[in-house]
């Protein structure tokens, strides 16, 4: 029998149901599992406690009849999400000790519906970074190797510790959030499936913000089918968040029919960049073929802005982080700097901001002060926002042409090592959201599925971008390219 903690949601749901297991049962498993795994530094603060009560509390549900697909199941929850009494700390010193009043909607949705929080995981600080090594609470390590070498690999990021916990079976899926990438290139970099929804799919409300007009949340998961059953209980309208669409939430898991046939898939030739690894070119062409097997017709696309999609996202992200993160001062919680004799609130300010926010941030809200200010908004904020127009545009004149999804590399490359880009120009790891950012400044919803290995046995992935509130065509187009690559291998357990 598959050990509990490395069943799907689907197995453990329809077991839950039929009886043959306990909810206790799979999180206890769940608990082992993250005991065991610490090398990965994967969770930031379990609360294990609030999970045993959680499961017993789904089992007595289920035993009435009253089970929600997702009562019952063990997840992981990122560290950005705020939760009501346990710590939210963004991976950063400055909300050292911060336990929040209240609870996300997207968890308390989660909450609602019988799931399991096993505990907080580890991300980079306010989810800015593509590796996971700017978290106060010390980078997350990929369970995955390269053949042949133990050192240590990203999980990728901002969603490090989500990507981490679900490939080593330390929970059965977790939440994530994707502001340029932050959910896909983790999922590829790891060999799981990261969703990220149509911009107002899901709540922000209650999620600490990073970029508001770029930030979703979404499921990272071992499958499709998994994604599907989980994002369907994330998403919904909130009167509490002014971005939320007020739109029905289709049965995404009734959407997986596995029939693709007569949908068109867009090829953009703007993603095919000069040293891209040859790797990374073949599987992008298997995976052409692979739906184009299934019935799809494969399409030539021009997406001619893209090349201006990493400038302009390095504008308007760090813009809104230093809006956001204005709020971080030292007066009303969190961390406050020491003052010496004399020091006024001008002196608290700078003190606990150079103390609390690491150096990944910093640069973000400079960056962004800098493009916000009088002399500079115009040259590059309010050109970037024209920018960000043509890119949508870009993708509305292509799937008005009738493209149903369109399909890319997830990443440019497999997971690289810790600290293999930690003296290098930061431009070099920004490049990491090539593929990805465009998603986000268009607002569209975007999918990445495990595909292949690369020549070191390091895992692949493929993405597909649907057109707006389209996710159930997208996820049946997903569920089709996973079932065609047959991505079944898992990291061999060396924690």
């Amino acid at each position: 029998m598959t050990a509990l903690n490395k069943l799907s949601i689907a197995a453990a749901r329809d077991g839950l149901r039929k009886g043959e297991i306990t909810a206790l049962e799979i999180t206890d498993a769940c608990i082992s599992a993250i005991e065991d795994a610490e090398a990965l530094n994967a969770y930031s603060f379990p609360t294990f406690d609030i999970a045993r009560d959680r499961a017993k509390a789904a089992d007595a549900r289920i035993a009435k009849g009253d089970a929600p697909s997702m009562c019952g199941i063990p997840l992981g929850i990122k560290d950005l999400f705020c939760t009501r009494g346990v710590p939210s700390q963004a991976a950063s010193k400055i909300l050292k000790g911060f336990r929040p009043e209240y609870e996300s909607t997207i968890t308390a949705r989660l909450k609602s519906d019988g799931a399991v929080m096993l505990g907080k995981l580890n991300m980079d600080e306010f989810a800015m970074g593509s590796s996971n090594e700017t978290s106060a609470y010390g980078p997350v390590t990929s369970p995955w190797r390269r053949e042949g070498s133990d050192a240590a690999l990203t999980p990728g990021g901002s969603s490090g510790g989500s990507a981490a916990a679900v490939a080593a079976d330390l929970c059965l899926a977790a939440t994530g959030t994707d502001t340029g990438g932050s959910i896909r290139q983790p999922a590829a970099f790891t060999g799981i499936v990261g969703v990220k929804p149509t911009y107002g799919r899901c709540s922000r409300w209650g999620i600490i913000a990073f970029a508001s007009s770029l930030d979703q949340a979404g499921p990272m998961t071992g499958d499709v089918r998994d994604a599907a059953i989980m994002l369907g209980a994330m998403c919904g309208h909130d009167a509490k968040d002014s971005t939320s669409a007020d739109l029905a939430v289709p049965d995404f898991e009734a959407a997986l029919t596995g029939d693709i046939r007569g949908k068109k898939i867009g090829i953009p030739k703007e993603y095919r960049m000069d040293g891209m690894p040859e790797e990374i070119e073949k599987l992008w062409a298997d995976g052409a073929a692979m739906l184009k097997d299934a019935g799809a017709e494969i399409v030539d696309i021009s997406l001619p802005h893209t090349r201006y999609a990493l400038p302009a996202y390095y504008v308007i992200a760090p813009a809104e982080a230093s809006s956001n993160l204005a709020r971080y001062d030292g007066v009303r919680y969190g961390h406050r700097a020491r003052l010496g004799k004399g020091d006024g609130i001008t002196q608290m300010y700078e003190k606990t901001r150079a103390e609390g926010f690491g150096a990944e941030v910093q640069r973000r809200v400079m960056i962004g002060a800098y493009v916000l200010s009088a002399g500079f908004y115009d040259a590059y904020y309010r050109r970037a926002q024209r920018v960000r127009t043509l890119i949508k545009r870009d993708f509305e004149q292509v799937y008005a042409a009738g493209i149903d999804a369109i399909l890319t590399p997830a990443t440019p490359s497999a997971a690289f090592g810790l600290g293999e880009m930690a003296d290098a120009d930061p431009i070099r790891m920004y490049l990491n959201d090539v593929f990805t950012v465009t998603v986000n400044l268009a607002g569209l919803p975007g999918i990445s599925v495990p595909a292949g290995l690369d020549h070191q046995g390091l895992p692949l992935g493929l993405q597909l971008i649907g057109q707006p509130w389209a996710e159930a065509d997208l996820l049946n187009s997903a569920y089709v390219l996973e079932r065609a690559a047959g991505f079944v291998s898992k990291p061999a357990k060396w924690w």
